[in-house]
C-alpha cells in the first residue's frame, strides 16, 4: 500500500515519516525561535524545564537543538526511559555516558556525578536531556536537583533538560519539588502549530519527498489542521492516509471531499 501512494504521486520515499536527518526538519518560525532560547540557555549553563501536549513537536525541537548546539564544549545525552526508580535511572544514564553502572544506587550515583566533574576539568559542559519526565518517578524528582549542586552549589558544571507534558510543571509546582524546580531558571512551552504552520509544514514535507506542485488544497489542509489539533505527529498520520485514500481513488489532488473518510478510519483505528 506504501508503495502504491509513493509511485502514484512520484514519490522519492514517505514524506510524512519520523526518519528525517536533523538538518532536514522543518520547524516553524516559533519553534525555530524556540530552539534558538534553548541553545542561550544552555550556553548560559541552565537548566531547562520544556512543556508541551502530544505531538507537538517536543523531540523534534530537541532534534533541532543537538543539530544547532556547537559540539564543541557540549555533551548531550539523551534519557529516554523516565519510569525508571532511582538506581535504574542513574545506571541507564551510566550506560548512556560510557560508564560502567555500579550496584548500589550511590555508587551509580557517584559515577555520573564525577565524570561530571571530569567534563569540566575538560571544559566540556554535559546536558542531560529527560524525555516524559512527567513520568518520573517521585523519587527520582526528589533526588535530581542533587546532581546539579557542585562545589557548595557554587558552579553550573551540568544542564538538565527536562521535557514532559503540561502537567509537569504543575507536579514541580509542589513544595516537595521545590528544590528541583528553583534550579530550572529557563521554563519554556511549545505551542500547536498554527493553520499557516500545518499549511508550510504539509508543503515543505511533499517538496522534500520530491513534489513540488500543490497536492494538498486549501480546503483539505484546512481540515487536516482542525483533526489533527495542531499536532504535528497526528498531521503525518492524517496526511499518510490522505495520499492513500487519494491514490486508491486514481485523484492527483486531496481534496476536502475525501478525508472525512480519512478521518473517521484514523478515529476507528486510535480507539481499537
Amino acid at each position: 500500500m506504501t508503495d502504491s501512494y509513493v509511485s502514484f504521486f512520484g514519490l522519492k520515499g514517505q514524506p510524512f515519516t519520523k526518519e528525517i536527518a536533523d538538518r532536514d526538519l522543518w520547524l516553524p518560525p516559533s519553534k525555530s525561535a524556540l530552539v534558538a532560547e534553548l541553545v542561550e540557555a544552555l550556553e548560559e549553563r541552565s537548566s531547562v524545564l520544556l512543556t508541551g501536549e502530544p505531538g507537538v513537536g517536543k523531540t523534534c525541537v530537541l532534534r533541532a537543538l543537538r543539530a544547532r548546539l556547537p559540539e564543541a564544549g557540549f555533551r548531550l545525552t539523551y534519557c529516554h526511559n523516565a519510569t525508571l526508580g532511582r538506581r535504574d535511572f542513574y545506571r541507564q544514564l551510566c550506560l548512556a555516558l560510557g560508564l560502567s553502572p555500579h550496584a548500589t544506587a550511590a555508587a551509580v550515583f557517584y559515577n555520573v556525578a564525577t565524570h561530571v566533574q571530569d567534563l569540566a576539568a575538560q571544559r566540556v559542559h554535559p546536558v542531560f536531556l529527560v524525555d516524559e519526565a512527567h513520568l518520573l518517578h517521585e523519587h527520582m524528582l526528589g533526588h535530581l536537583h542533587i546532581l546539579l549542586n557542585y562545589e557548595w552549589d557554587s558552579k553550573a558544571l551540568l544542564s538538565l533538560v527536562l521535557l514532559g507534558l503540561p502537567e509537569l510543571k504543575d507536579l514541580l509546582g509542589m513544595r516537595r519539588y521545590r528544590s528541583l524546580y528553583s534550579r530550572l531558571h529557563v521554563r519554556l512551552h511549545i505551542d500547536p502549530l498554527t493553520p499557516e504552520d500545518t499549511a508550510e509544514y504539509l508543503r515543505y514535507r511533499m517538496k522534500h519527498a520530491g513534489v513540488e506542485r500543490e497536492v494538498f488544497t486549501a480546503d483539505a489542509v484546512a481540515l487536516l489542521h482542525e483533526a489533527a489539533v495542531g499536532a504535528m505527529r497526528d498531521l503525518d498520520r492524517l496526511a499518510t492516509g490522505c495520499l492513500r485514500e487519494a491514490a486508491r481513488r486514481k485523484k492527483r489532488l486531496v481534496e476536502r471531499d475525501l478525508l472525512p473518510r480519512v478521518i473517521d478510519r484514523d478515529r476507528l483505528e486510535r480507539d481499537a
